[in-house]
């Protein structure tokens, strides 16, 4: 998908959306990404929390530590 089709399903997305609860939403959303520098959600964690991030990313790498999908959702279903 090239940028104008991009663009151009996006808007069709937008103008298919009849709640405007939903619609503040995705302004907000999308307001907060846009105004965002690539890269400051790193910058903006302690070291600890940087530090942790990268455990678990290391840890992502075994596939032993990992679960399907199914197995998460049947785990967390009250939150669901």
């Amino acid at each position: 998908m090239d940028s104008i089709e991009l663009r151009n399903n996006f808007h069709n997305l937008i103008n298919s959306i009849k709640n405007d609860t939903l619609l503040i939403r995705f302004y907000d959303i999308m307001t907060i990404v846009k105004n965002t520098k690539e890269g400051t959600l790193l910058g903006r964690l302690t070291k600890e929390e940087y530090e942790e991030l990268m455990h678990a990313y290391k840890e992502s790498e075994d596939e032993e530590n990992l679960i399907s999908h199914e197995e998460m959702k049947k785990k967390h279903q009250k939150w669901l």
